[in-house]
């Protein structure tokens, strides 16, 4: 059984549209709001948090209700096709809309959007594991997460060449036009969706890899019924996922003000260990698809956790900056890396191919949860006018999470995969 490496980067591509879309939104929505539109802070953060909560709601929504969908391009396309399409044309109008029109135009136009996009995250998130067999979804998710990781980078340096900005005599920043970074990552989005649902027929991939077969007697039109303990092994995922999102974002959430707290250094500075991470993870997806073959997922995320926790403890204790940290934040890329690889496919692993899009959208409602959480509790412990620890608490509140992620891991019994045998060394070497 071989992983269709073609085809898992082409459906990839939908996952490189979303990925380029959220990396423009959380670097260029708020440049709008504060600078061109004099919004403040307090409530950019607020505007800024309504994408996670529109997802709690809407991702298992649209994951289950593209389920149920048959038409002739089958049960996700016409939903990420769709949402594309709709997104596209909302980035293009919100373009012009920054030139010409006031806040409130601009809102209004920016909820569509986020509205569009819910729509065909699950469904496009839920496509992989549709054509993929369960052995192979670990290696899948990592060859997906590289090829989304595409669009990130895309948008990232698109935003470095077209967003230009000066600073008057009054020290004030003025922005040029946002008009080509807004049509650039668009045609971008757009591109790539195209090139998917031009090059891959989803009804095709899904008769050809055998997947329905996988669930013996579930039909796709059936939904599996989950034993009592299978539901608690996915309770307990769900969990593990919240606490140990809570932990990393956290972390992000605060680094900029932790690293000038801590060592002095500004936003451009410390920006670079997140860099690294990020280079780290990269690096890294497609080989730990491989070792989860080895050793199994649930091993291979204990790992990426035990990896995250020892670090985050010894960033408590280091007080300067230096070779150290970006050794550290490596491994951060990879642990973080290793969990992300095959905690999806253990939730999508316990049911039938008929369930998937739901149990996507339940996946992603339990991580954007912890990601309208995470950043209102460590707040509340650092703020002086809260509970007022300082930054200092950042480092134990990640990892109090993450230890407690690492339990409730522990108790998991389900979802795992079972390592093919291999005739020899080499084969396993050969399937990807």
């Amino acid at each position: 059984m071989k992983l269709n490496v073609k085809q898992t980067v082409l459906i990839g591509l939908s996952f490189a549209s979303i990925l380029a879309f959220w990396q423009f939104y959380d670097h260029m929505i708020p440049i709008i709001l504060e600078n061109h539109y004099r919004v403040s802070t307090l409530a950019t953060n607020f505007i800024m948090s309504i994408d996670n909560i529109l997802a709690v709601f809407m991702l298992p929504f649209f994951g289950a209700l593209s389920d149920n969908v048959r038409t002739p391009l089958g049960k996700r396309t016409p939903f990420i096709l769709g949402g594309t399409v709709a997104a596209v044309l909302l980035m293009t109008l919100l373009a012009f809309v920054t030139e010409s029109a006031g806040i409130a135009v601009f809102i209004v136009l920016l909820m569509l959007l986020l509205v569009t996009m819910s729509v065909y995250r699950s469904p496009a998130v839920a496509y992989m594991p549709d054509v993929t067999p369960k052995p192979l979804r670990s290696k899948g998710n990592a060859v997906i997460n590289l090829v989304g990781y595409v669009g990130g980078i895309f948008s990232t340096i698109a935003i470095s060449l077209m967003v230009t900005q000066t600073v008057d005599a009054d020290g004030a920043v003025h922005y040029g036009s946002f008009i080509p970074i807004f049509l650039t990552v668009a045609c971008f989005m757009l591109v790539t969706v195209l090139v998917m649902v031009l090059t891959v027929n989803e009804n095709r991939a899904v008769s050809s890899s055998g997947v329905d077969r996988e669930d013996g007697e579930k039909s796709v039109e059936k939904k599996g019924k989950l034993d009592r303990g299978v539901k608690l092994s996915l309770g307990l995922i769900l969990v593990s996922s919240f606490l140990w999102f809570c932990a990393y974002n956290g972390v992000t959430t605060s680094f900029s003000r932790y690293f000038e707290y801590r060592f002095e250094l500004g936003a451009g500075s410390s920006s670079i260990f997140l860099t690294v991470a990020t280079v780290a993870a990269i690096i890294s997806f497609v080989p730990l698809g491989f070792v989860s073959g080895v050793l199994g997922r649930k091993k291979t995320v204990l790992l990426g956790i035990v990896l995250m926790t020892v670090c985050y403890i010894s960033l408590i204790f280091i007080s300067s900056p230096g070779w150290i940290l970006y050794l550290l934040f490596s491994v951060v890329g990879v642990g973080w890396a290793a969990i992300n690889v095959n905690s999806f496919p253990m939730v999508v692993e316990m049911c039938s191919s008929g369930d998937i899009g739901r149990f996507t959208g339940l996946y992603y409602a339990f991580t954007m949860s912890a990601q309208i959480v995470t950043p209102l509790l460590s707040g509340l412990l650092i703020d002086e006018n809260a509970i007022g620890l300082g930054y200092g608490a950042l480092f134990p509140y990640a990892t109090a999470f993450s230890c407690a992620s690492l339990i409730t891991m522990l108790l998991v019994r389900h979802g795992d995969s079972r390592p093919q045998k291999k005739d020899s060394i080499l084969e396993s070497f050969e399937e990807l």
